[in-house]
């Protein structure tokens, strides 16, 4: 029993060490992801060149997370964790070794074949671009189709050192990526327009990749040039990752398809959107990123080693501190996303109307920001018991949803019914997780999950109720309307 309390107490002090080190780099990262944004809007507002720009995204974006997104969390860790626990850590090298080559492989084929076909893609995806739009995006997508190629590897690199509770150049890779769109911005803004941004991505997705790489061999890899298809571990990555494919693909076809639409709505949909989330993901990432991502390779070994018990309370506690935090930050930007808005973005090109139209984004991505937090943790509950199947089969029914509704709400309310209608989809996706997840493990600790929301509910109403008296002070006495603002910042 002592042992066993012991190692209690131990897997308690590490994932708290884990989570604080990497909520803290997720604070730097996304300090650093403002900063950039920040330069970008002064330099370049809502302007149709900053649409293409973003629209690029969506191509590589694409590659990245249909194969790096889908073998790293839901088929790689769990996997790479159960072989480091159960079998010899030789074998486990093997497999990283073959997964990282065939991942990397794939990825540069995918690359290079949508750098070739992107002026024929990209005018059937924004058609109502403009043609010189259209060729910028074209562009911008073939500069920036390098960075997948990087982060193909650079992700399953993260995913070694997470599973062995080396956490902190995983977290600080992202910053270098920032940086290096900063300098971009700042040095090549100016007679490159946004294709230095482009620029900065692609070299940013290097400077992501390097700045792991000599920890990774500290952590005691034997990198070998194979790649084991007929592996067993091989196999059940791929078994794994096969429905995550699936999952991933409907969630980036959600993005696709809100892209699109955008670009049919007034000039500067799309940039404001993109502000929008922006501004939603800096507590998104800080608290359910971050605990998530600390917690993973605690719940992969605990699903292969002792049990769902220990699972779904490691789980429960994790959802319970996510929701603690996301609950009062939602009602925080409702409340505070134009003062919000204006503190960040608002200079140089980037006006008041461009501050109106993505506080819109701000306030109706907000409403579901405590569900998007819990996703993160509630699919890596299953992603732990090696059930990729769940989370598929939910966030393709999820897409099924969002479509017609974000058709719907976009004649109604133009781009802020868009973010309206990725919130109620992410709700109802997180729900139905919930549900499908107690189920399987017979247990989520409900009456402690229930007491923990009925008091940050409690807490957030007092939060709410100072907030709107601060406002209102502010505007009595003349004082800037930032002053609430920059208290959520803090």
């Amino acid at each position: 029993m002592d042992e066993k309390q012991d190692g209690l107490a131990g897997n308690i002090r590490r994932v708290g060490v884990a989570t604080l080190l990497v909520a803290l780099s997720f604070v730097a990262s996304r300090l650093l992801g403002l900063a950039r944004d920040m330069i970008i809007a002064n330099l370049f507002g809502t302007s149709p060149q900053l649409d293409a720009y973003f629209a690029a995204f969506r191509l590589p974006d694409l590659v990245f997370q249909l194969l790096t997104g889908a073998v790293l969390g839901s088929a790689f860790i769990p996997t790479f964790a159960t072989y480091l626990v159960k079998h010899s850590r030789e074998e486990a090298w093997e497999l990283a070794s073959s997964v990282l080559n065939i991942i990397a492989a794939v990825t540069f084929a995918l690359a290079i074949i949508l750098i070739i076909i992107a002026p024929w893609v990209v005018p059937l995806l924004f058609r109502t671009f403009s043609p010189e739009s259209q060729r910028l995006t074209v562009e911008l997508s073939r500069i920036m189709l390098v960075s997948p190629i990087f982060f193909s590897v650079s992700g399953i690199i993260t995913g070694i050192s997470q599973a062995h509770h080396r956490f902190l150049f995983p977290a600080l890779a992202p910053i270098f990526y920032n940086l290096s769109i900063i300098v971009a911005a700042l040095t090549l803004g100016d007679h490159l327009g946004v294709r230095g941004l482009a620029i900065g991505v692609a070299t940013g997705s290097l400077l992501h990749l390097l700045i792991q790489l000599p920890d990774l061999f500290r952590a005691g890899m034997v990198y070998r040039l194979v790649a084991r298809i007929h592996h067993p571990a091989v196999r059940e990555v791929a078994r794994l990752m096969g429905p995550r494919v699936i999952g991933l693909a409907a969630s980036q076809g959600n993005f696709l398809v809100l892209t699109i639409m955008a670009s049919t709505l007034a000039s500067g949909s799309i940039a404001a959107l993109n502000y929008g989330w922006v501004i939603m993901m800096m507590p998104l990432g800080i608290f359910g990123m971050a605990i998530s991502t600390a917690l993973f390779p605690t719940m992969a070994q605990q699903a292969a080693a002792e049990g769902s018990r220990a699972l779904a309370t490691t789980t429960s506690s994790g959802l319970r501190l996510i929701l603690f935090f996301t609950i009062p930050a939602s009602v925080g930007l409702i409340i505070l996303r134009r003062p919000l808005v204006a503190l960040i973005f608002q200079r140089g090109l980037f006006s008041a109307e461009s501050t109106h139209i993505t506080s819109q984004a701000v306030l109706f991505y907000s409403i579901g920001l405590f569900a998007h937090a819990s996703i993160e943790i509630l699919v890596r509950g299953f992603y732990s018991l090696h059930d990729t199947k769940s989370p598929v089969a939910t966030a393709v029914a999820v897409m099924a949803m969002n479509i017609p509704l974000s058709l719907a709400l976009k004649h109604v309310m133009g781009h802020a019914g868009l973010a309206l209608s990725v919130s109620l989809t992410t709700i109802t996706e997180a729900g139905v997780l919930f549900f499908l997840l107690r189920r399987r493990l017979r247990t989520l600790d409900e009456p402690l999950l229930a007491t923990s929301l009925s008091r940050t509910c409690l807490a957030t109403l007092a939060m709410a109720g100072l907030l709107g008296l601060v406002r209102a002070v502010d505007g009595q006495t003349g004082l800037p309307p930032l002053t609430p603002a920059v208290v959520v910042l803090l």
